[in-house]
């Protein structure tokens, strides 16, 4: 099946010494791999290559057997051409570890078009802002809504939170945060990207950052932790 859609580049993967397996999460179809070939061979490789950095965003035609095998292209080009968020390091390293976390995170061919609409929506405020400190806080406690372990936030005047329920709590037993902990992530949980990014000091953004990592790993099967977290850990310190 031929199909036209918009789709994020989550991952890509040298194959042998001249392709590429390129991982999307696609507005249509959810996530896809697609095989490109020679992509490190051609007069245009250098080109070809820069379509299938972490979060790009590309308008893709391409082949869809739906077999559970790797798809491939047949037409690609920028769907939003980014001004910053490849070339300035700090983007770029969040850009890295963000989508290492979805590579983790979104595991089945589903469509999830809200999903996707969002992505695109906070990757170009990333693009176009320079006060981003808690973007990729807000970005993993969002994307938790459309995966479908966001915390009930029914009941957050109780001092504790509770990582396995998702649910604040009287009682500080189980895999329950501390009233510190709990009280940091009461703020994330009411920031928006646009709110002051000094509201956190750095080891405070730690902190929140290993509670959302550990979070994730409770609520989904097979969670890995990003190997680019320590990267992002030195640009951040």
């Amino acid at each position: 099946m031929q199909v036209k859609t918009k789709a994020i580049v989550i991952s890509s993967l040298k194959f042998q010494e001249k392709s590429l397996i390129v991982k999307c999460f696609t507005l249509s179809s959810g996530l896809k791999s697609y095989f490109v070939r020679d992509a490190f061979s051609s007069r245009k490789a250098s080109q070809k290559i820069a379509y299938f950095q972490p979060f790009s965003i590309l308008e893709i035609e391409a082949v869809h057997k739906n077999k559970g095998t790797l798809e491939n292209f047949k037409e690609i080009k920028s769907a939003v051409p980014f001004q910053s968020i490849h070339t300035d390091i700090v983007k770029s390293t969040m850009v890295m570890f963000l989508s290492e976390m979805l590579h983790y995170s979104i595991q089945e061919e589903e469509k999830n078009e809200q999903l996707f609409l969002f992505l695109e929506t906070a990757l170009t405020w990333l693009d176009h802002h320079d006060e981003i400190s808690n973007f990729h806080l807000i970005l993993l406690l969002e994307i938790t809504k459309y995966l479908g372990f966001y915390p009930d936030t029914s009941e957050n005047n109780l001092p504790f939170f509770e990582m396995n329920e998702g649910i604040f709590t009287l009682f500080q037993n189980g895999n329950v945060l501390s009233e510190h902990e709990t009280n940091l992530f009461k703020k994330l949980l009411d920031l928006k990207f646009d709110n002051d990014q000094k509201i956190f000091h750095v080891l405070e953004r730690q902190i929140l950052l290993k509670i959302l990592i550990d979070y994730y790993s409770l609520h989904l099967e097979g969670f890995k932790k990003p190997k680019s977290l320590e990267i992002l850990k030195e640009v951040f310190s």
